[in-house]
């Protein structure tokens, strides 16, 4: 799944940010602990450079705990990182947020004035939800559509930490088609821009091969399905989603597994593992050479034909 979205207000903000860059100590990026990987914008460590970054892993309270231990020793190996798993329905996992800032920074810096921080990552991994509670008050606006915030604005957090908050940037285009899907299942891509069974049909089929009991558990089957039409055949059918004749309706079952799974009604689950986006890497870096390569040939027979 091909994700291109790039409204003008996240171009606006990629430049305002790079302009203010050089006065920031330190980088808070928020990412969906259910999609690490997949959520993580690839502009933001462009941006940020050598700066210091706290990278949250928010919703921790819907993902697969093993899991999110993995990607928190996977995401510390990057020089000057510090993962920490937090969720906005715990407020205490917020607690050592402002003395994780303070020791990446202080280590090599004067520690007589407030740390300038800035709060990045891409729409709906829950960041205004985290600034209102950083702040103690509501001054972020918040909302389950992504890219509610659309401006920068400068918060004043009591315990020394100065934090500037961006709008939700996406990059231009997600290279990995599997992060575009997990993005969409997640609901970081607006609803109206995805087609529920074909999301839907990537989900089953990850959650057959990965999370087959909590299937069964939640749709109360007696046999898994083998594949994941059949998986949503099979819901529709529990759910009620039957047209005459007894036809099931696939858009109404697709949204049943998407929206439980969202909200957590599905159980704890992880979309990817620190492993499996490895060797996704290495596909995506094979496809882009395949595509310079028959680029250059396309380039050359033209040449060759004009002579």
């Amino acid at each position: 799944m091909a994700v291109q979205w790039y409204p003008g207000h996240m171009h606006k903000a990629q430049k305002e940010i790079r302009e203010i860059m050089d006065d920031i100590d330190v980088i808070i990026e928020v990412l969906d602990a259910r999609i690490p990987y997949s959520s993580e914008n690839p502009l933001i460590s462009q941006l940020r450079k050598d700066k210091p970054c706290v990278k949250l892993l928010n919703k921790m309270d819907l993902s697969d705990p093993l899991l999110t231990q993995q990607w928190l020793q996977a995401l510390e190996k990057e020089q000057g990182v510090k993962a920490l798993p937090v969720t906005t329905k715990e407020p205490q996992t917020m607690a050592s947020l402002s003395e994780t800032c303070r020791q990446l920074y202080y280590d090599n810096h004067r520690q007589d004035r407030p740390i300038k921080t800035m709060i990045m990552g891409i729409p709906n991994v829950g960041k205004s939800s985290i600034i209102n509670l950083l702040a103690g008050r509501n001054i972020a606006k918040v909302g389950n559509e992504p890219a509610v915030t659309k401006r920068q604005q400068i918060i004043y957090i009591d315990n020394g930490i100065v934090l500037l908050d961006t709008p939700g940037i996406l990059w231009p285009r997600v290279e990995n088609q599997n992060s575009g899907y997990r993005l969409a299942i997640t609901g970081a891509v607006k609803d109206t821009a995805i087609e529920y069974e074909d999301i839907a049909l990537y989900a089953g089929e990850y959650l057959l091969k990965n999370y087959p009991m909590l299937l069964q558990q939640r749709f109360d089957l007696d046999n898994l399905p083998d594949s994941p039409l059949m998986l949503l055949e099979e819901i529709g059918k529990r759910r009620g989603c039957l047209r005459s004749g007894g036809h099931i309706e696939l858009h109404r079952a697709s949204e049943i597994l998407i929206h439980e799974y969202r909200s957590g009604k599905l159980g704890l689950i992880t979309f990817e593992t620190p492993e499996m986006v490895q060797q996704e890497e290495i596909m995506v870096l094979q496809q882009q050479a395949e595509r310079l390569e028959k680029k250059a040939l396309k380039q050359a027979s033209r040449k060759k034909s004009r002579r």
